[in-house]
């Protein structure tokens, strides 16, 4: 059963998560977005491999927003080790500039 483990794993479709929360007022923690991203990866055949996170951050501006610049980078370098990227809520990708 053991020699199963490594076929599992690379059956799994690598994929990064992002999450952000401006404030501790807000209703879904950065935690709780972690949990539910992890409970549909598991469900869907994803593995997460990278989480970009952006914690008490304004998401008006994408300078304020060191998270997001990074996964637009590594996206934009087509140097990444995941081809999905999981979100809690698409909002959460909004920037107003």
């Amino acid at each position: 059963m053991l020699n199963s483990i490594p076929t599992l794993v690379s059956n799994l479709i690598p994929a990064a998560q992002y999450v952000r929360m401006s404030d501790d007022g807000q209703q879904y923690s950065i935690d709780n977005q972690e949990s539910a991203i992890q409970a549909y990866a598991a469900r869907h055949g994803f593995l997460i491999v990278r989480t970009y996170a952006d914690a008490g951050k304004s998401g008006v501006l994408l300078k304020h927003r060191a998270g997001l610049q990074g996964l637009l980078h590594d996206v934009t370098s087509n140097k990444v080790p995941y081809r999905v990227i999981l979100v809690y809520d698409v909002s959460l990708l909004a920037i107003f500039q």
